[in-house]
């Protein structure tokens, strides 16, 4: 209980908003799924003075889960989602009349990790046979990914795998650390603290196994992307540059600019985090999503048994702004 507790605590701190952030109400509103290492590129545009430049103040929440903040968006209490763009197909078929669009795609594969209880150099999938892996939300893109894995591996839930769903996305690691599951799914810089406090071992990546799909978007409802087009694509000329700039220097460098937006994280740790998502080929050098990358998010998804019918890509993906971007 003492190591949950403590665990609670350090999310907490890591949840903390951007340092730039102010309240204000000219302020983009965005609301962010997680706060992790996996979207670098967007915290890194902040620490780099690009949005101060560009005369762009952000006001960023944190939402711990996807359906969370999309209900942000559809509410008006954010401007911008940041999260996983199955969310926008779940609403789109709800039939609602401003859905939100995809205006922007910021990484191409899945951010989590598998961590298990024992150190493994030499993992393989076979190892997970007859084992409870604690998966996410169910429908969210990081259980319904590990799904797609563990399938393609032979494991079908019940029957040769226990898959859990039963944990919410805040809850995975402090859940894991108190003893259940054997395996966890866990994003950066969770898993290398959950590894650093000796309650697992960092043994695959997720996204390194599932190969490349349209993993974490900007987003935002149509009409506020008609009514703010410049401002948006002065946005995401900012996140690109500095994706661009994150990939042209090295980890421990971008770690030291990093560190104020992980204030539970050393240097080392953050440097270390920068280095798997790097190997991984986890970012978008280019904002804009391709049609094939849809259609594979949508294959995860009926594999996954969350997806009734498909979407056209015209119909949610909104390249307009981002195929402005200069590269």
């Amino acid at each position: 209980m003492k190591k949950i507790i403590i665990f609670l605590l350090t999310v907490l701190i890591l949840l903390l908003p951007l340092a730039a952030c102010v309240n204000d109400g000219n302020a983009i509103k965005i609301n962010e799924v997680t706060h992790s290492l996996f979207y670098s590129p967007f915290y890194l545009a902040d620490a780099l003075g690009l949005f101060e430049k560009n005369d762009i103040k952000i006001e960023l929440t944190n939402g711990g889960g996807s359906d969370a903040s999309m209900t942000a968006i559809v509410s008006g209490q954010a401007d911008i989602a940041l999260l996983g763009p199955e969310t926008t197909i779940y609403v789109f078929k709800q039939g609602k009349k401003d859905y939100a669009k995809v205006f922007g795609q910021l990484t191409k594969r899945d951010g989590a990790f598998l961590v298990g209880r024992n150190f493994e150099p030499n993992f393989n999938w076979s190892n997970l046979e007859n084992k409870e892996i604690i998966m996410g939300r169910p429908g969210g893109m990081p259980a319904m990914t590990l799904q797609y894995v563990l399938n393609e591996h032979g494991y079908t839930n019940g029957e040769n795998i226990t898959m859990n769903y039963t944990v919410s996305f805040p809850m995975l690691a402090p859940t894991f650390a108190g003893g259940t599951g054997d395996y966890v799914t866990l994003f950066e810089p969770a898993a290398t603290q959950v590894q650093k406090e000796g309650n697992g071992y960092i043994v695959a990546s997720i996204g390194a196994a599932g190969g490349e799909v349209p993993y974490t978007c900007f987003v935002a409802t149509q009409s506020y992307i008609k009514t703010n087009k410049n401002k948006l694509k002065k946005f995401l000329q900012c996140v690109h540059d500095a994706t661009m700039y994150l990939l042209s220097h090295d980890n421990t460098t971008i770690a030291e600019l990093l560190k104020p937006y992980f204030t539970g994280s050393t240097v080392t740790d953050i440097a270390n985090a920068l280095a798997n998502y790097r190997a991984n080929d986890t970012w978008k050098t280019t904002p804009s999503m391709t049609e094939a990358d849809f259609t594979r998010l949508q294959d995860i998804m009926t594999n996954a048994g969350e997806l009734d019918g498909r979407v056209q890509f015209k119909d949610l993906i909104d390249n307009s702004i981002a195929d402005l971007i200069t590269l």
